[in-house]
């Protein structure tokens, strides 16, 4: 009866034991089996993908392939892709349609007058912007666009990260804190810069190509791109639009105040770039600046790279250009540098004072890059 009774007492323990043993057995069974058919599903979603690329690069419409491959390679996290698909070689004869063909190198300054009277006067146009901004939205087939005008051009200047001379080892700045560094009433992405695509610390420190600000040469060294163009400010408050980067001996010609390199040129006075026109670009987000024939200033930001807006073309900046009377206009670097941000004054667009983003930012981005120069707008002088 003794032993019987060990039996009874001990068998409960010994069942437990497998019962607990049984759970973790199924806990394990359940994540592996969760863990494959995640797994499984990477791998389809990403040979699905790889198959819709090589379907578009390699199919048979040349302008799908064309226009994919510049979307890809005006962004510089994925320029790398359409070389694995179509080889280098196809890449760069796909890219040579943006090489900018225009009758003139140069702006002609005569075209643009500017008269201080027009400037202070009464007039239709700005009578609800009483800080001489008027800030618009328009939008096209693939993408949303806001465009800022600016009345008098000599609020517009080239802003720099530092004063201390560029260095990889001093941050470019956010757009964000550029505008309450400087007490300026607007802001916009500006020129070319060191960027590999990555968030390395360097990226956003050094610009590419010619910089000027406020009448000093800050800047002098790298190439941009062979498609790049120069745009900037002369002291007599002119948008030079140049198709070549230029060097510090032309900039000191044209008596330059404040400008930076980036491209193409999309209008030189008045004359659309075609080649910039027509060419199958990329649908990205896209920055530009230009002038009207009364001195306006004209800054375009694309939106781009997220659901309701994939992007714009060179073609539908030179259309917005062209519709708000732009004479001269040169693209700016886009893609996830592009912002326009506004302190609202008057409360126009939103909260009275308070700096706004006025476009929208790329998908998977939540604050501004960090770059080295930026076009800035300073309150006008007191009259």
């Amino acid at each position: 009866m003794k032993k019987q009774d060990e039996s009874t007492i001990a068998q409960p323990a010994n069942v437990q034991r497998v019962k607990k043993k049984g759970k973790h057995s199924l806990v394990k069974t359940i994540l592996r089996r969760f863990f494959l058919v995640l797994f499984i599903a990477i791998v389809l979603v990403f040979t699905a993908l790889i198959l819709v690329l090589n379907m578009v690069f390699n199919g048979p419409s040349p302008t799908a392939r064309n226009q994919l491959t510049m979307t890809l390679i005006e962004a510089s996290a994925t320029k790398w892709i359409p070389a694995l698909f179509i080889g280098e070689d196809t890449v760069a004869e796909i890219r040579t349609g943006e090489n900018v063909e225009l009758a003139e190198n140069v702006t002609d300054v005569s075209a643009v007058v500017i008269s201080r009277n027009a400037l202070t006067s009464a007039n239709d146009e700005w009578a609800a912007y009483p800080d001489g901004i008027r800030i618009e939205t328009v939008s096209g087939n693939t993408y949303n666009a806001t465009v800022m005008i600016v009345r008098n051009p000599e609020q517009v200047y080239l802003g720099i990260s530092t004063h201390e001379g560029f260095s990889t080892s001093i941050p470019g700045k956010r757009l964000t804190a550029a505008i309450e560094d400087e007490g300026a009433i607007a802001a916009v992405n500006g020129g070319a810069f060191n960027d590999n695509g990555t968030t390395a610390s360097y990226v956003g420190t050094l610009p590419a190509g010619l910089v000027y600000s406020e009448g000093e040469c800050v800047w002098t060294s790298g190439k941009p791109s062979e498609t790049s163009g120069f745009a900037g400010f002369t002291e007599d408050n002119i948008l030079i639009v140049h198709k070549d980067n230029i060097s510090k001996a032309q900039a000191e010609e044209l008596n330059i105040r404040d400008g930076c390199c980036f491209g193409p040129v999309l209008i030189m006075n008045e004359e659309i770039n075609m080649e910039a026109y027509n060419k199958v670009s990329g649908l990205n987000p896209r920055t530009a600046i230009g002038q009207r024939a009364d001195g306006a200033v004209v800054f375009v930001c694309i939106d781009g790279r997220q659901p309701s807006s994939m992007g714009g073309e060179y073609a539908d900046v030179i259309d917005i250009m062209v519709e708000y009377g732009a004479i001269n206009a040169c693209n700016m670097d886009g893609g996830s540098s592009t912002v326009m941000l506004y302190r609202d004054t008057y409360g126009i667009y939103g909260e009275a004072g308070a700096v706004q983003m006025m476009n929208s930012y790329s998908l998977l981005q939540s604050e501004p890059r960090k770059m080295p120069d930026f076009w800035l707008i300073r309150p006008a002088e007191e009259e």
